[in-house]
């Protein structure tokens, strides 16, 4: 069933307040500030929230945007892929000292044979694995469900590592394994539970992908990039599978140089301009890659490692002493204590910077036992968009729409970020079925209220003099001084408001207070439900190409072409050679995208349109980002800053002065202009000018024109919106009269 946006508020902030105990007073403002588009919860929730399916624990992870674990445990990839499956964006540390703690690859994996999913209906839900001793073979049938994908997954890891509990396998053999996937439902058949519709497109593949990374690494420990790919082919079968969000994070060891260039020349483009992939890289573009430094890097350091970001848009430095001393806030509750730590830690070692947070501790009646000390010195943990600083545990975050808010209302936008900072501590009422997620979870509860369209919040406050500023690059004078002063002012607003509103849950409730709580996300769906600039960052430009991924066959797909929009092949989609194919009714192409043409909402104000965003220096926005980071941000900030080649030194420096004053630099991600180098395809966002936006925008009114004032896009959507939906061609799904006079009119624009 289908839902208004104010039925899904309504259901989710119900729920979310059923789970959190909230009074009525905190549930009619976290609604208010809900429906008015301030306040919004997390995405996973607006999924989730009010199913019976969320009602069980062991499917409270589906609430939360994110998790990271340290890749130390052989079950850490089952329990990846898991949350995965449930939409969660996973974070996997990967660094050299991390994976060495995993068993060695003792038995070699060979495929067998494999039965493809026949069952139209499914079968049964458990994964079956027997073995035939006399034949070193094993047959695993995988089930039909979640936990049957995962243990199906799971089996092979620890039957190459020999650590499978079922039956005793001598050390050596060399394993052949037949797969089964008989009785997993085909697809197009409805998943249960949590909505949508099954494919195993990729499923086969994943496995036989698993055998493959497996069997070259006999003999020996995995490698980080091995581990790396493991989790990925997971996530590729869970993105072609259910059609659900992946977003994957991978943080590698600093010195670990074949992380370091594992994505270069990852696509390729020939003399034709086909582009092409690497398929034994492929899984690799589930997730960004990160370089954990524990130590201040030189200057030569830093550059080197963003001249290879300009090249592979991977690899971004993290700094883990200032994640750390953020992490333990509670403890490092003062500047002089974090800087104190920080010198230790830095120049003593991270032995001796241990040994201080003991005494912390000890000091302030925390616990000091052993596994929550190792604990605290290992909370560096990146979520996929890389905001959380975390270890083995749960994030939710709630996001506040800043464009909604009128930047001279205070009491209002108190109160849109009071409601954030309830709405996500009422989930610290799940306890969950992990044993290490739930550790986590008592000793270290973490929240995050987030906002987006901070961008457009400062223009529309500071008008086009600050704009001005931004694209000069942030100078320092008099100018500077009242604007950095004005952002400050807000920025520390709203995270005083965030911060009150989860201490006083806490303190209603008898729960363990966050000793974080406010990030910043890039902000991906819902930020388009009102326009909004992702997270702080500056829109791409006043006009763009928003381009949306969707399975071929979502009913919302064929809504959304009949309201106007164009759709054409995903990055996903390619030939047996790896060319992205351009042609949206072929067979191969099961991802798509959708092409929206996008104004900002002070493209227009005066003065505002003569700026060329794609021309905003790397300085403004590194200024506005080390704002957030110290004004706003107790977790950390994704960004995303983008640069040229003549930019590399200026942002290598910002970086390396800020980490050397300890300025509060965590990680950023560095990408190259789009004019900067030859751009990958299909990008999800591409700036236009005026006069190209003004054409797209009348070819889309243009073709809604057919439709009644009235006609609503769930009007649109109710014909398709069936389990047996297929995106057929246009042309042969238009025989009604609309679709005959949306032809017509597509003629005579001179649309094909």
């Amino acid at each position: 069933m289908r839902e208004s946006f104010e039925e899904a508020i309504t259901r989710t902030v119900s729920d979310i307040a059923r789970i959190g105990g909230l009074t009525e007073d905190q549930y009619k403002l976290c609604l208010e500030m809900g429906l008015k588009k301030h306040a919004f919860p997390s995405g996973r929730a607006l999924w989730v929230a009010g199913t019976e399916w969320s009602k069980k624990q062991e499917n409270f992870p589906g609430f939360y945007n994110c998790q990271s674990g340290f890749v130390d445990d052989v079950k850490m990839f089952g329990l990846l892929m898991e949350l995965a499956m449930c939409g969660t964006g996973t974070g996997a540390v990967l660094e050299q000292e991390v994976v060495s703690k995993l068993p060695k690859i003792v038995n070699k994996l060979k495929l067998g044979d494999c039965e493809e999913n026949l069952s139209q209906k499914g079968g049964q839900e458990r994964t079956q694995v027997v073995y035939s001793p006399e034949f070193s073979r094993v047959k695993i049938t995988v089930g039909d469900s979640r936990k049957g994908w995962v243990d199906a997954y799971q089996a092979l890891i620890e039957l190459s590592m020999n650590v499978y509990d079922k039956f005793e396998i001598e050390d050596g053999t060399d394993l052949t394994i037949n797969i089964d996937l008989s009785k997993v439902r085909q697809a197009g058949e409805p998943l249960k539970g949590f909505g949508g519709v099954a494919n195993p497109v990729k499923l086969r593949s994943t496995l036989e992908r698993v055998i493959q990374v497996l069997a070259k690494a006999t003999g020996r420990k995995l490698s980080p990039i091995e581990c790396c790919l493991l989790i990925d082919e997971a996530s590729s079968a869970v993105v072609a599978g259910n059609i659900r969000r992946s977003a994957g994070m991978r943080q590698f060891s600093e010195a670990d140089l074949e992380a370091a260039e594992a994505k270069l020349n990852l696509y390729r483009q020939d003399s034709q301009g086909s582009w092409s992939v690497d398929p034994e890289r492929e899984a690799l573009r589930m997730a960004n890659h990160t370089r954990t430094w524990h130590h201040k890097p030189t200057y030569e350091e830093i550059l080197d490692a963003v001249e290879k970001q300009y090249r592979s848009g991977e690899g971004a430095i993290q700094y883990v002493p200032e994640a750390i001393a953020r992490a333990n806030a509670d403890l490092l509750d003062s500047e002089e204590k974090r800087k104190k730590f920080l010198d230790i830690y830095c120049n003593r070692g991270s032995e001796k910077a241990t040994e201080y947070i003991i005494e912390l501790a000890e000091l302030a009646g925390e616990p000091s036992d052993e596994k929550i000390i190792y604990h605290r010195m290992h909370r560096y943990g990146l979520n996929p968009c890389a905001e959380i600083l975390i270890k083995d545990n749960l994030c939710n975050l709630s996001e506040i729409h800043l464009n909604t808010l009128d930047p001279q209302d205070v009491e209002t936008q108190k109160k849109a970020f009071y409601a954030g900072g309830l709405q996500v501590a009422a989930l610290l009422q799940h306890t969950f079925e992990n044993e290490r997620l739930q550790y986590s979870r008592a000793h270290d509860p973490i929240v995050a209220v987030s906002f987006t369209g901070l961008f457009d919040f400062f223009v529309h406050a500071f008008g086009e003099k600050w704009l001005q500023w931004m694209m000069q690059g942030r100078p320092e004078g008099r100018i500077a001084n009242v604007f950095i002063q004005k952002e400050k002012f807000y920025l520390e607003t709203w995270k005083d408001a965030a911060k009150q509103a989860v201490i006083d849950y806490c303190e209603e409730h008898s729960i363990r207070k966050p000793n974080r709580f406010t990030a910043v996300q890039p902000a991906g769906s819902k930020s388009l439900l009102t326009g909004a600039s992702s997270g702080w960052h500056p829109p791409k430009a006043q006009r763009f190409v928003r381009r949306i991924t969707f399975g071929k066959n979502d009913p919302l797909v064929a809504a959304l072409r009949d309201w106007g929009y164009d759709i054409v092949p995903a990055q996903s989609a390619r030939d047996e050679a790896g060319n992205l194919l351009d042609d949206v009714d072929d067979p191969r192409v099961r991802e798509v995208l959708v092409e929206i043409p996008t104004e900002v909402s002070w493209a227009n104000l005066p003065g505002c349109d003569q700026y060329d965003l794609n021309l905003l220096p790397v300085t403004a926005q590194w200024g506005l980002y080390m704002q957030v980071q110290r004004h706003y941000a107790t977790h950390t900030t994704s960004a995303t800053l983008e640069y040229r080649g003549h930019e590399i030194e200026t942002l290598a420096k910002l970086m390396y002065e800020d980490i050397q004053q300890d300025g509060g630099y965590i990680s950023v991600a560095l990408l190259a202009r789009f004019d900067a180098n030859a751009t990958f395809p299909r990008l999800p966002f591409e700036p236009v000018d005026k006069k190209t936006y003004d054409k797209l925008q009348a070819v889309v009114n243009a073709r809604r024109s057919i439709f009644k004032d009235s006609v609503t896009l769930l009007e649109l959507l109710e014909p398709y919106d069936r389990p047996d939906f297929e995106l057929i061609p246009q042309d042969s799904a238009c025989a009604n009269e609309a679709c005959t006079a949306k032809a017509d009119k597509d003629e005579a624009l001179g649309i094909s």
